[in-house]
């Protein structure tokens, strides 16, 4: 049995791998896999785009365990957008770029109150078809003014933590990995496959 995490995003990737070190069991994504489905992301929540996702790919990989996630940004004064269509903000040709300019230029006129967001992190792992567990992670902070840090990807700097002064793409990747969203979501589920490898 593997662990299919049901995303191509290498960024992702690079941090769920590192959460769950420790965890002796296979894991890819689905860029590791021959794959000739396609997943179309039409939930309105994350929960629910989190558990197709990972419906999906366990129709086509019964025997392993299939793990969906879905994150994004809700930002409380624009009603919660952009939300699950945070990928794809500015556009279909989007870019994190394009997508920062966009919420930035949205915000523009917003004092520090109006600016208050969070990430949220779903997550659902499934196996043969059977949603076997589900929960979420979330981060509180506000959207800055400008773009900070090299680090991360996405909205991560707009995305300021007034707690350590600086947005998360300014943060060494491990400190980030200990709060972030999906670290939290993560954890959790670290926590489940522990003790689901120990009966399966």
């Amino acid at each position: 049995m593997r662990l299919i995490i049901a995303t191509e995003n290498r960024g992702k990737m690079r941090e769920i791998k590192k959460i769950l070190r420790g965890i002796k069991i296979k894991t890819v994504s689905l860029a590791d896999l021959d794959r000739t489905f396609s997943i179309k992301e039409t939930g309105r929540t994350f929960g629910a785009n989190a558990y197709k996702k990972a419906k999906v790919v366990s129709r086509y990989y019964p025997d392993d365990l299939v793990v969906g996630e879905d994150s994004g940004l809700e930002v409380f004064s624009l009603d919660n957008r952009p939300g699950v269509f945070s990928r794809r903000y500015s556009g279909e040709q989007a870019t994190d770029e394009k997508n920062n300019r966009k919420l930035l230029e949205e915000l523009e006129h917003c004092n520090k109150r109006l600016r208050g967001a969070q990430y949220t992190c779903a997550i659902a792992a499934v196996k043969n078809g059977k949603l076997l567990f589900a929960c979420e992670g979330n981060l509180s902070g506000i959207i800055g003014s400008t773009p900070k840090g090299r680090g991360g990807f996405g909205y991560d700097p707009v995305f300021y933590l007034a707690r350590y002064k600086k947005t998360v793409a300014q943060l060494p990747l491990r400190e980030k990995n200990k709060i972030s969203h999906r670290a939290r979501g993560f954890k959790k589920f670290k926590k489940f496959l522990a003790r689901y490898l120990k009966t399966a």
